[in-house]
């Protein structure tokens, strides 16, 4: 190596890999752009859909400075923050991860609030297709009794059934309205509906006692999930206790002996090993809830 330094010289060295790297890139730019866009305006994008599915309108602007605030932003305040009072090394390793942080927290945000919402859905749809089905019974249409769904249930269930009504209503086949509610909505229970409506539309039958069965089964179905729920309650307990005693004992030790601690957060050996047992702390819960959160 030292040979090969000799004959072409540092700068020699420093073009070649700079060509090299030239090389790749542009071999595989087309890959590189698409992944730049995923994780950027893509990520922005599908924040932009799952809030349109929430009901919850941000301008794409604004919704560009949040995450702008929320990764670059808090980056900057825990570089500074950090390395002011302390260590501009700390800094600058904390305010990366909290950059990473910020910029990937409103995508989980998102993600939970959407899972809240379904959700809160299939706990509703026990209550709409009962009141479906008496509709039915009682002689009204399928819209019609759509819309005693929309009056007189609370959201989320009334606001997806009233798109499906506005989009009855500008002309779009009822069969179509349902299989995008199936879309929207990625439940299984809401699937089952949604076929057995649709089929049952084409080749006839009662509407009031399939909804009446299709009731039964999602009413077993809410039961067991919450029996489940229940008895893995205490192995997500757990998993948040394990989660929180590595930083919990650090607290006490540095309460206790604050010199030992230090150069935990001050000496390279001392971050690495902090990064390299954060890394752990954190894949232990993920696993952890993986393992405890079971689908019915």
């Amino acid at each position: 190596m030292s040979f090969f330094l000799n004959i072409i010289g540092r700068n020699g060295l420093i073009f070649l890999v700079g060509i090299m790297v030239f090389v790749l890139a542009y071999r595989y730019s087309i890959n590189i752009f698409e992944w730049v866009e995923q994780k950027t305006y893509g990520t922005r994008s599908y924040i932009t859909l799952k809030l349109e599915f929430l009901f919850i309108e941000i301008p794409q602007d604004r919704l560009t400075y949040i995450l702008l605030a929320s990764s670059v932003g808090v980056g900057v305040f825990v570089l500074l923050f950090i390395g002011v009072i302390g260590s501009w090394i700390l800094g600058a390793i904390l305010g990366l991860f909290m950059a990473f942080i910020g910029f990937k927290a409103p995508r989980w945000i998102i993600d939970f609030l959407v899972e809240r919402r379904i959700k809160a859905y299939s706990m509703q749809m026990v209550d709409a297709l009962q009141l479906l089905a008496n509709g039915i019974r009682a002689g009204l249409s399928v819209p019609q009794s759509i819309g005693m769904i929309v009056a007189e249930m609370p959201a989320p269930i009334s606001q997806e059934f009233n798109v499906l009504l506005q989009q009855n209503r500008i002309g779009m086949p009822l069969e179509e309205c349902f299989e995008n509610l199936a879309k929207r909505v990625p439940l299984e229970d809401n699937d089952m509906f949604v076929s057995s409506i649709n089929i049952l539309r084409e080749t006839g039958g009662n509407l009031a006692e399939t909804f009446d069965t299709i009731v039964e089964v999602i009413r077993e179905r809410v039961r067991l999930q919450q029996k489940v729920d229940t008895f893995t309650a205490q192995g997500m307990f757990q998993g948040m206790t394990i989660g929180a005693m590595p930083f919990m004992l650090g607290f006490v030790y540095y309460l206790q002996d604050p010199d030992s601690m230090t150069p935990l957060f001050t000496t390279p050996l001392g971050l690495v090993m902090l990064f390299v047992a954060l890394a752990f702390d954190f894949a232990g819960i993920y696993v952890i809830m993986k393992i405890v959160k079971i689908k019915i």
